[in-house]
């Protein structure tokens, strides 16, 4: 048997030459991999010696070739191929171990120039991994450092690869193909004639790993799985590792990434609370529990079988208070074993683990939570995709401009900051009343601006708060002062907005007619 080996990622590779070696693989390789199984001892034949063929083109020609490719791609089958190979003096070969030139790692480097881009795209690797792929059933194809071991475990077993494993091992050589094309194909389709890198790239080219199968969609009716980016962002939701419960559901899944990307916002420890997309109570506090308190206590009805997410440790006497109510999904970063031990008495509930990336304060100087943050949003429409960048703004405090004669206090100041970043997480249109770092009303997803200030106070008045003394926010300008007036009307002193309507100094008129305190933003949060 002949295995060829081209490797531009090195790891284990020579482990595993000196495993097929010691089975009695005659080993072929090109180059760089060439040298390193020649300066540790093992006998190995140059692909230039092989095919009678150097080298050339700075290294752009070596295996593109009838001996390598007449090698892989011959049905042991098929009498006519093997007389075809006996006639030409081409032996076959029997695996192929090769990944590519680094294109992915190159582009994504600072400064890398369309010179860098164009010398890491693979020619000669691509076209044997096709070759070796396709001819799967006669030779097993390796293009990551993962299969090797399954590999050598099956020819240390029986002497030879399974068809099912060499079937595996080509799907992933193809996938491998497929997202290599992509990423060349992204960068390439994004580069503008003054050569800078558009955002949007003229193709669009997806590229997503099956999690799982699900048992349904929104609704029985409908079949649904979950799926990955190939490279997860760390923090994200596909990230997290279940430690209990029952399998994620669609609904499960798309309601925790709302509560999962709402809580990560904040630096201090914060619980929200999500219920059909929407978070329905949000708080930070000094620990878990009196995070928890403040936000179930915003809605407590909606909390009724909801997600609940947390950016702290959840311990023992925040489990024991969380475990009275029906939850669907709970999220943390870590959960002491004392809490662990008071949830296995809940079997069904989903428990989710979620590792925080990096810290605040790093030497990146980035908030752990943008580090966890998707790029792009992307919303499917009737044959067609909308792709805009992600919602990723942050507000400080100086950001904000206010536009009336009462001036907010450094405690409202506050209030506003944490107000508006619920607000971000809040179907439009969105009315959040907020009151000592906790949601006090939240009104989502209505048709009128008005409604959703309305349902905001109802539902506070229904859970007994009063909010009086509140701070709210509104996701959008309001287009007139009736919005401002319903708001006010119900408690609040302090209000955050966008501002940008054409009637602005009409609600700026009357937020001073009502002697309350008005900033704005600059910056909507719309979330359809």
């Amino acid at each position: 048997m002949n295995a060829l080996l081209s490797v531009s990622d090195k790891t284990g590779i020579l482990e595993l030459a000196q495993a097929l070696h010691g089975l009695g693989v005659t080993l072929l390789s090109t180059g760089g991999t060439a040298k390193l199984l020649a300066d540790q001892g093992l006998p190995v034949t140059e692909v230039a010696q092989m095919t009678g063929f150097p080298e050339m083109l700075d290294g752009r020609v070596k295996t593109l070739h009838p001996r390598v490719h007449g090698g892989l791609l011959a049905r042991r089958d098929v009498p006519a191929h093997m007389a075809a190979l006996a006639e030409h003096g081409i032996d076959t070969i029997d695996f192929l171990v090769v990944n590519l030139y680094p294109f992915e790692a190159t582009v994504a480097k600072p400064g890398c120039t369309l010179e860098d881009a164009i010398e890491n795209i693979d020619i000669g690797g691509p076209a044997m991994v096709r070759s070796a792929a396709k001819n799967w059933k006669d030779v097993a194809v390796l293009t990551d450092a993962s299969q090797y071991a399954t590999v050598l475990a099956e020819l240390q077993s029986t002497g030879a690869v399974s068809d099912t494993t060499k079937f595996a091992l080509s799907v992933a050589a193809f996938n491998r193909i497929s997202q290599y094309d992509g990423a060349i194909s992204d960068y390439l389709s994004s580069i503008q004639s003054d050569g800078s890198i558009a955002t949007f790239p003229a193709q669009s080219n997806g590229r997503f790993v099956k999690v799982q199968d699900l048992r349904y969609g929104e609704n029985p009716h409908q079949s649904a799985a979950f799926y990955r980016d190939l490279h997860p962002a760390p923090g994200s939701l596909v990230t997290a590792q279940q430690l209990q419960g029952k399998e994620l559901s669609f609904n499960n899944i798309a309601d925790a990434d709302a509560a999962w990307e709402c809580v990560k916002s904040f630096d201090t420890p914060a619980c929200v609370i999500v219920k059909h997309a929407n978070p329905c109570g949000v708080a930070i506090a000094t620990d878990a529990l009196s995070a928890y308190a403040k936000a179930f206590a915003t809605d407590p009805t909606s909390a009724f079988g909801g997600i609940i997410a947390f950016n702290c440790p959840v311990d023992e006497v925040a489990a024991l208070q969380i475990s009275k109510q029906f939850v669907e999904v709970l999220m943390a970063p870590a959960f002491t074993p004392a809490a662990l031990a008071v949830l296995q008495a809940k079997a069904n509930v989903r428990v989710l683990q979620i590792a925080l990336p990096q810290s605040p304060g790093s030497a990146s100087g980035t908030r752990a939570w943008e580090q966890g943050r998707n790029a792009m949003d992307i919303k499917r429409v009737g044959s067609g995709l909308l792709i805009q960048t992600a919602d990723n703004h942050t507000l400080t405090l100086a950001d904000l401009q206010v536009v009336t004669k009462v001036q907010p206090t450094a405690a409202q100041l506050q209030d506003l900051l944490f107000a508006w970043t619920v607000a971000k997480y809040v179907k439009s249109n969105a009315i959040v009343f907020c009151q000592n770092g906790m949601t006090m009303g939240v009104g989502a997803g209505q048709m009128s601006r008005l409604d959703s200030a309305r349902i905001a106070s109802i539902k506070a008045s229904h859970a007994g708060l009063s909010l009086a003394g509140t701070v709210v926010a509104s996701d959008a300008f309001f287009p007139f002062r009736d919005g401002l007036d319903v708001v006010v009307d119900a408690g609040a002193t302090c209000i955050i907005q966008p501002g940008g309507s054409m009637r602005d100094d009409e609600v700026v008129a009357a937020a001073n007619e009502r002697g309350v305190a008005m900033v704005y933003t600059g910056v909507r949060h719309f979330r359809h």
